[in-house]
């Protein structure tokens, strides 16, 4: 039989869950007997797409059996999807909802589906976990994913459903990484509104930008403001063990969110359809865990 080959296209390499997403797609591609490509788009959608088509577009011996990707723009590259199924190689999106995939899996020969962290479930244990560390309400400093990422939208609107309505979020934005939320903190900061603002937790939408917003905290040279800001609880989502989890167990975070990372769980599937001919879902989700547990998190 032949050894199937993947090109796996990832947003960047500056990002503790796709570093993660990396690792996963290699132990399932040692496990598989499958050959994988990874590459990085450094957060730029037309790099990304070139990347791709590039392969896509490659002589037939190179082209890859299948492509797995997590977007990083606000669509999830229809046009490329396209050319990949009429050139028979099959497509797999990762955390994000793609519209074009019903319309593909109609007339593709090769797998079309998506794979997707439940991110309004994270969102929504998000919202719980404020609810628990701050048992009589107050305000939160809440940082976004960029605000044409789906994923970033609807956790969200998860975190919106479940935290109590005596907890109020100021939302700033960044782009996934620690660099960007620790120049976005920096930027809020100089603002006169900051000053004034009564903070009470500062929660990210994954760990990483917490941990940015820690450093742009520690970069104020009031040692009395630092201390005020450093002390308050600082919550994420991703919860990989060596990154999230180990910044709970530290006490750098309150709490996290386990996102269980899900490219091996797209080659797997892959594997079923173009090996062994099993009908794949359209849609597949994994399930996100707080950490620590609800009943575990202490009020601050």
């Amino acid at each position: 039989m032949k050894k199937l080959r993947f090109l796996l296209s990832l947003t960047t390499d500056d990002n503790d869950y796709q570093i993660e997403q990396a690792q996963s797609a290699e132990v399932a591609a040692r496990k598989l007997g499958v050959e994988v490509q990874t590459v990085y788009a450094d957060n730029d959608a037309i790099t990304q797409s070139t990347q791709v088509l590039k392969a896509i577009q490659s002589a037939e011996t190179l082209r890859p059996d299948a492509i797995i990707f997590e977007p990083v723009g606000g669509t999830a590259l229809p046009q490329v999807a396209r050319a990949a199924v009429t050139a028979g190689i099959g497509w797999a999106v990762l955390n994000r909802d793609a519209s074009y995939i019903p319309e593909l899996r109609k007339v593709s020969t090769a797998p079309v589906f998506a794979v997707s962290s439940d991110h309004l479930e994270i969102g929504r244990i998000q919202g719980r976990q404020f609810a628990a560390l701050l048992k009589h309400g107050g305000a939160i400093l809440y940082i976004q994913g960029p605000a044409e990422n789906s994923a970033a939208r609807e956790r969200t609107t998860g975190m919106q459903e479940t935290k109590p309505s005596n907890i109020h979020a100021t939302i700033l934005r960044a782009q996934w990484t620690e660099e960007s939320a620790q120049r976005t903190v920096r930027s809020w900061l100089k603002l006169s509104t900051s000053q004034k603002a009564a903070i009470d937790l500062i929660g990210a939408q994954d760990d990483s930008m917490a941990m940015g917003a820690r450093k742009a905290f520690q970069e104020l040279p009031n040692e009395s403001e630092q201390e005020r800001w450093l002390k308050l609880p600082f919550t994420g989502c991703d919860g990989l063990p060596k990154t999230g989890q180990a910044w709970v167990c530290s006490g750098l975070l309150a709490a996290t969110v386990y996102v269980p990372p899900n490219a091996g769980q797209a080659m797997d599937m892959l594997v079923q359809a173009i090996q062994h001919g099993k009908p794949q879902p359209e849609r597949a989700l994994t399930v996100p865990v707080s950490i620590p547990t609800l009943a575990e998190l202490k009020p601050r």
